[in-house]
């Protein structure tokens, strides 16, 4: 293919992109899931079409988006919620791959144990990326997104490990359980190790996170160094790209400039919006040649063969959140115990205690129904299948190749599109939804807490240095208007006894004058720079000001 016509196929690619994320916003359908479609509709057509490199997935796609999913989820609530999240990504995992492996060797002809546990730890771990997108759609309670997104972060090391494990034993390597279970505690420390080791390594490279323009370099290829790096110590790149996120999102508040976060957040989104949308086109164009090989098959092997498949993915996973859930209360508390009722009278502790409480807690039924189908399965899973080796030792093809592509396939449409599309709706009739009065409740008490440090830092300073006492009563003022705003708001949440966050007349019409004001300001300013009177240069500048003081304004009422 030429360099043109590359070129127009990725300008058709953003361009199909764009428009779909258009249509899963007017439509709520989750664009994970509509883009495979049009995926697959495009590879019936005539014309160029792209395969897909799992060495490029795996070395250039899957570590920033790793990373940047690391970036935004919490540590803290990971670490509270480690127990289940440890039960999905690694034991769930482990036991889809073995469960498959057993159902190709018993039920398909001629199948091998270790064929079948290689596409089973092929489709085994999730990818998060479509349920999270509706669960946030939705308002799922945090808890569940941690779970989901936990899960979607640890599992593909798990996964990738096992892969290589059972692709060694059947290209005609010699297989070791006990090797095996060294090799996969090997690639998790190792893994772990070199993540802590690349965060420690950015947070000494703190001095230059003042740069905007050189943070976002460093930031970008900080998952590219954890990857590389764990790889050439034959230890788990993507465990070291999760525990490098995880860690250096944890650091990223005392880390760099205001400046520098805004726009290192702004960049990590649109790395996301693309690399997810081409990977989920990618999906779908790839029917053709998991569709080539099965001339050789029959139908029943094939039905069979997806049978398998397609059911221990679909069924293990709820059977296997119904027993966890079902153990006795002791096994459910997590490391270090729940939270104890807190006998002092600090204003918040009591909800505080609460909160934990909920975060310790075992999963109710109507959260486990919605985690059963929230295991869409996505490009990693592909990926890795394609990474399946043509031949073995011996020069022999790899036993069934094609049918575990195919496989692979079928459970990552039925997953994605099937799941993805019909989230939502189970989540609605669940009646699963954040309370948003709580954690309106918790920003506000949060953002009156630090006012109250800056003003008590405020008056050290001027008793410190009399010469700035003016500028500290206006600093003081401005703070004192902004936490009587805070507490007024804090107010009205304690006394709502609803999830829904109270509305309140004077809060929407101050925030209505406030984007009024900014709205003028931006007319004038524009005035003045097509009058010839503000260049350009000078115009961004005073526009950027303005757009952080909007950025600042809540969206709606759940502030």
């Amino acid at each position: 293919m030429s360099t043109h016509s590359t070129l127009l196929l990725v300008l058709a690619a953003v361009a199909v992109i764009i428009v779909v994320r258009w249509v899963a916003g007017r439509t709520g359908l989750p664009a994970a899931a509509l883009l495979p479609l049009v995926g697959i509709a495009y590879a019936l057509l005539p014309g160029p079409n792209v395969g897909l490199d799992p060495n490029l997935v795996l070395m250039v796609v899957l570590p920033p988006l790793l990373y940047s999913a690391a970036l935004d989820s919490s540590l803290l609530d990971l670490r509270r919620n480690l127990r289940i999240v440890v039960s999905l990504s690694v034991v769930l995992v482990l036991l889809t791959g073995i469960l498959v492996g057993v159902g190709f060797h018993l039920f398909v002809a001629g199948a091998t144990l270790a064929a079948g546990i290689a596409v089973g730890a092929a489709i085994a771990p999730p990818d998060p990326v479509a349920a999270l997108a509706v669960g946030r759609r939705v308002n799922l309670p945090p808890k569940m997104i941690t779970i989901i997104q936990g899960e979607g972060l640890l599992n593909d090391a798990t996964a990738l490990t096992m892969l290589s494990v059972a692709v060694a034993a059947a290209v005609g390597g010699k297989f070791s359980f006990p090797a095996a279970v060294g090799q996969f505690l090997l690639a998790a420390v190792g893994g772990v190790a070199v993540g802590a080791v690349v965060a420690w390594a950015k947070r000494l490279a703190r001095p230059l996170h003042a740069d905007p323009l050189v943070s976002n370099a460093i930031s970008l290829a900080t998952p590219f160094v954890a990857y590389l790096l764990g790889e050439a110590l034959h230890v788990s790149g993507v465990l070291a790209v999760v525990v490098a996120g995880l860690i250096v999102g944890h650091q990223t508040p005392q880390i760099g400039s205001g400046a520098a976060r805004l726009q290192t957040s702004a960049v990590w989104r649109l790395v996301d919006f693309l690399l997810e949308g081409f990977v989920f086109l990618l999906i779908g164009q790839q029917l053709p040649e998991v569709v080539r090989g099965l001339r050789q098959y029959d139908t029943s092997t094939i039905v069979i063969a997806v049978a398998v498949s397609v059911g221990v993915v679909l069924l293990l996973r709820p059977a296997w959140l119904v027993l966890t859930q079902s153990l006795p209360r002791s096994l459910h508390t997590r490391l270090g115990g729940i939270a104890e009722q807190d006998d002092s009278d600090e204003p918040g502790t009591a909800r505080q205690v609460a909160r934990a409480d909920r975060n310790a807690r075992r999963l109710t039924s109507r959260e486990v129904v919605a985690l059963s189908w929230s295991g869409t399965r996505g490009v990693i899973s592909l990926a890795a299948i394609f990474t399946l080796p043509l031949t073995t030792h011996d020069g022999s093809p790899f036993p069934d190749r094609d049918l575990l592509l195919f496989c692979a396939f079928v459970v990552v449409l039925v997953t994605l599109v099937g799941q993805g599309l019909t989230f939502a709706p189970l989540v609605r009739k669940l009646g699963l939804r954040a309370d948003d009065t709580d954690r309106a409740r918790v920003r506000n008490e949060a953002r009156s807490a630090a006012v109250e440090a800056a003003l008590s830092r405020l008056d050290a300073l001027a008793a410190d240095e009399p010469d700035s006492a003016k500028a500290v009563d206006i600093t003081r003022t401005q703070l004192r208007t902004r936490l009587a705003r805070y507490r007024g708001r804090l107010d009205l949440l304690q006394q709502s006894e609803s999830p829904e966050v109270p509305t309140s007349p004077e809060y929407e019409t101050a925030l209505q004058v406030r984007r009024t004001a900014i709205d003028a300001q931006r007319e004038e300013l524009l005035r003045w720079r097509d009058s010839g009177r503000l260049p350009d240069e000078e115009l961004r500048v005073l526009e950027r000001e303005l757009d952080h003081e909007e950025l600042l304004l809540p969206r709606r009422t759940s502030s």
